[in-house]
């Protein structure tokens, strides 16, 4: 199972919340207050987001963070890169220095092209997308005839 980490998650919950007023400058206690993150959590979240430019800092008795770009420009590609590092399925993805069988392997590049794949997907969703309401599906109707292929199925 593919999965991102629980600071990642909390990150798009925080860039979510900010992207609402992107213009607002917000204190990490505020953030922590509104969407039910611990304060600890949201602070190394804040600090990893400061570090990638996704965020900026302004220090003061009246400051906090504000979104370094509008929601359209900041992409999941970044925060996922700011928060786990590179999009990789597989550790050759990134260095083939601790893999052994680098030099007769015949899948490495497939590896490559599934990555740019799955970076592609995410550079092409925004943090003002996040905000969007979700469509539902179509429901999609399977006539139950067609599910049997004209043999008699006992079902039990």
């Amino acid at each position: 199972m593919l999965k991102l980490s629980k600071l990642t998650d909390y990150a798009t919950v925080i860039l979510s919340y900010m992207a609402k007023e992107p213009t607002v400058l917000h204190a990490a206690q505020e953030v922590a207050d509104v969407t039910g993150i611990a304060l600890p959590t949201v602070s190394k979240v804040l600090k990893a987001l400061v570090k990638f430019k996704v965020l900026i800092s302004v220090r003061g008795a009246k400051g906090g963070y504000l979104l370094a770009r509008a929601p359209e420009r900041i992409t999941l590609a970044t925060v996922i890169n700011a928060l786990e590092g590179p999009i990789a399925l597989t550790e050759c993805s990134v260095s083939h220095k601790d893999c052994g069988l680098a030099s007769g392997c015949d899948i490495q590049g497939n590896w490559g092209l599934i990555n740019q794949k799955i970076f592609n997907a995410l550079e092409s969703v925004t943090l003002a997308d996040m905000l969007l309401p979700v469509k539902q599906p179509e429901e999609i109707l399977i006539p139950v005839s067609s599910l049997y292929s004209g043999t008699t199925q006992n079902v039990y």
